[in-house]
């Protein structure tokens, strides 16, 4: 099984692929929300700014595939054959970085710890605060009790999307509300099934 442990360290490959990607991202008014390179493949993660409601519309992740395509011909950041992969994190995103944490602040989150903490290695609840080290989580229980969670200790965190309250039965007011609660634009759905551009490529 694969583990993804929160880290603030990047490799050569990832610096070097930030810096030819980020202004792209940056000039279509959209936040770089991750990069990874393992196994021969780049995947980039794209998403709105902090704050933004909608999703990265599919034209935008061809057209930044594109232009991060005929980047990498120009610059050959990544040596030997590699694939190519442009994404949005979908509605449950997984937190990678210390800065993923920071900016779903407010937000359900899942935790699953490499060691136990107060005899948990599950933790779910809203996360209060966070910074380069620590994340601290408000549990669902009866106190409200509020948990501090080294990150290094952090194998794996997603945020967790919460649906709309279901309707009371013959309640038309509530129907209608609780519809629009939980519908969800096109392009997120998509983003939900991983719908991404992806593209092989061979390193001269």
């Amino acid at each position: 099984m694969s583990v993804t442990r929160v880290s603030s360290q990047t490799s050569p490959v990832v610096d070097r692929v930030t810096s030819l990607v980020a202004p792209i991202v940056t000039d279509l008014g959209l936040d770089l929300y991750d990069i990874e390179y393992t196994g021969g493949i780049v995947r980039i993660v794209v998403d709105t700014q902090p704050g933004g409601q909608a999703g990265v519309s599919l034209e935008n992740i061809a057209l930044i595939t594109r232009l991060v395509s005929r980047e990498f011909d120009h610059s050959d950041p990544i040596p030997g054959r590699y694939t190519l992969e442009v994404t949005s994190p979908g509605l449950e995103r997984t937190l990678r970085l210390p800065r993923h944490f920071v900016r779903e602040v407010g937000k359900t989150i899942a935790v699953r710890l490499s060691s136990a903490l107060d005899g948990q290695r599950r933790i779910q609840g809203d996360l209060v605060s966070a910074s380069e080290d620590t994340i601290v989580v408000r549990l669902t229980d009866n106190a409200l009790t509020e948990v501090t969670i080294p990150l290094s200790i952090v194998e794996r965190a997603k945020t967790v999307f919460q649906w709309g309250p279901t309707p009371k039965p013959g309640s038309t007011g509530a129907a209608t509300k609780s519809k629009k609660s939980t519908s969800r634009p096109t392009h997120e759905v998509s983003d939900e099934d991983d719908t991404d551009t992806e593209m092989e490529v061979d390193a001269l």
